[in-house]
């Protein structure tokens, strides 16, 4: 026989802080889903590059000119001041060696008519962000909105919201842009110059980009509404608002979240694209698409002029694609 357990004194009396006792002594504390996606994304290297890169960029586009900062006034010339006296008059290249690039003018000076570089860079960046975040939020808005209708009551109004889908899905985004933005008067709605220009071209791109992020938000409503928590609040009486707002759409902000980062850089490649084609913002509005059309005529006599906007433009996109590939692996890791 077994001598018997001794359950005698305090040596056994249940200890509830015990269990929340780890390794030395120390609480173990519970984490949210979101820190547990911080923790993944503080290991992804190249996301978090990704991120102090895209958020320099958005300080510099606020803070490059007054009324937030300056930055191009205390770096270097404004964007539209020429320095023709810095110019060869037969060549059209500027008369420094390496394109001009020197400490007062960092990215060198312009062809013809010798603008800084840098600053136009600086400028142009407050143009290609302005449209990307506000054409993103545009799209994520009304796919959202309409995905998870579609999604969530199925049916004829799913059918609806559906074909609709389709139609914007087959419209010739490119060209209807060039030929509305083209079209755009001089002024019109309160608006005029490039201000009715940029307001236009973030109509255009968020109206007509917001199916591709319906039909992922509506796949994801299919999936949710057969979870035991919407039938739980079905069951206690509560409506379709309250569950689309207070049910689905918290469930839906990884996925939302983790699209849009990943269509911010491909709307500033379109407007880019827009503004190399002529029909973007006009002169003498910096733009990086409108220096790579100017770089065009001069890229044998000035090769940093068609560089350096190319190159703003290949990290702006790269960083936001790092970014968004990190937060789809941090977010929803079995997906890697």
């Amino acid at each position: 026989m077994t001598a018997p357990l001794d359950v005698s004194g305090q040596a056994m009396e249940a200890q509830p802080e015990a269990v929340l006792q780890g390794a030395g002594g120390k609480a173990i504390e519970g984490r949210s889903l979101g820190q547990i996606a911080w923790m993944r994304l503080k290991r992804d290297k190249a996301a978090i590059i990704g991120a102090f890169v895209v958020v320099f960029l958005t300080l510099v586009a606020i803070f490059a000119e007054r009324p937030f900062g300056g930055l191009i006034a205390l770096f270097g010339d404004l964007p539209n001041i020429p320095n023709n006296d810095l110019i060869d008059p037969l060549t059209s290249a500027p008369t420094a060696a390496a394109g001009g690039i020197s400490l007062e003018h960092p990215f060198g000076l312009e062809p013809v008519n010798g603008r800084d570089i840098f600053a136009r860079i600086l400028s142009g960046a407050q143009i290609s962000l302005l449209v990307a975040f506000l054409a993103t939020l545009v799209s994520v808005v009304l796919g959202s909105l309409l995905g998870v209708l579609a999604g969530y009551f199925g049916g004829w109004t799913d059918t609806v919201i559906s074909r609709l889908m389709d139609i914007f899905l087959a419209f010739p985004l490119l060209l209807f842009a060039i030929a509305i933005v083209g079209a755009v008067p001089d002024q019109a709605l309160g608006l005029e110059g490039n201000g009715l220009r940029i307001a236009v071209i973030v109509f255009i791109i968020g109206f007509f980009n917001w199916p591709y992020i319906a039909r992922i938000v509506r796949g994801q409503t299919l999936s949710l509404r057969e979870r035991e928590f919407v039938d739980a609040a079905r069951s206690l009486g509560a409506g379709s608002r309250y569950i689309i707002f207070r049910e689905m759409f918290p469930n839906l902000i990884a996925p939302i979240l983790v699209y849009a980062t990943l269509l911010i850089p491909t709307n500033i490649l379109f407007e880019a694209a827009l503004s190399f084609l002529g029909v973007g913002v006009a002169e003498p509005q910096a733009s990086w698409g409108g220096m790579l059309t100017r770089a065009v005529d001069y890229y044998q006599i000035a090769p940093h002029f068609m560089i350096v906007p190319g190159l703003a433009i290949f990290i702006t996109v790269m960083a936001f694609n790092l970014l968004g590939d990190g937060l789809r692996d941090a977010l929803d890791p079995r997906a890697r």
